[in-house]
């Protein structure tokens, strides 16, 4: 496995700074926070029903949440009953898009929420975020598919079929090359921390510049 960096489980340390690739799964010590540098945008990965919305929950004391559902609702809330989510999904995306892209312009850290299947948004990322001396970060809750079903259902609401398998592939891939090449697999990107179930359960908090 070519991991830059594999915390010990006997001297992780409470906070971590992560750098390279950060493989948290497998059972090991689980650091009390992870901890970014000032002005960091933390993308948080995973397939639809992998826990984002939770971990994101209880990670954003530090920093704003970009969450396409929010835009989601705020267009649904406009629009007619009868008039079907796929007619405005577009919308609804140049939407998200935009604020993405403006909430990047001011300096401050922010947390993204993606399905982590879109390499290009990454790179957009980087590149605006690079001449501003920025870090672009990535944690990708790494759950499994069974997993990610089970909280969809949980949660009583699911991606249609073709949507979560195309996210299934597209994550998939990307996992298969970090564990094969490390962090040269995500371009851009400062560090990429996985998780597994556990890990995003037993991870309390992420930070700025606090450790």
């Amino acid at each position: 496995m070519a991991n830059d960096l594999i915390p010990d489980p006997l001297t992780t340390p409470a906070g971590l700074r992560p750098r390279g690739l950060v493989d948290l799964s497998g059972g090991g010590a689980v650091p009390h926070t992870l901890d970014y540098p000032p002005g960091s945008v933390v993308v948080v990965s995973g397939l639809p029903g992998s826990g984002k919305s939770t971990a994101l929950g209880r990670w954003a004391a530090a920093a704003p949440v970009i969450d396409p559902r929010t835009t989601h609702l705020a267009c649904e809330a406009v629009m007619p009953d009868w008039l079907p989510y796929a007619v405005y999904r577009p919308w609804a995306r140049l939407r998200y898009f935009r604020r993405l892209h403006t909430s990047t312009r001011d300096g401050a850290e922010l947390l993204v929420h993606d399905c982590g299947s879109r390499s290009w948004l990454r790179r957009h990322l980087s590149r605006l975020l690079a001449p501003q001396g920025r870090e672009l970060h990535l944690v990708i809750l790494d759950v499994g598919a069974p997993e990610a079903l089970a909280g969809q259902h949980s949660r009583g609401r699911s991606a249609p079929r073709r949507t979560f398998a195309r996210h299934h592939r597209g994550l998939g891939r990307l996992v298969l090359a970090l564990r094969a090449h490390g962090p040269a697999a995500a371009p851009g990107t400062a560090s990429v921390t996985l998780l597994d179930r556990a890990a995003r359960d037993r991870l309390p908090q992420v930070t700025f510049g606090r450790v």
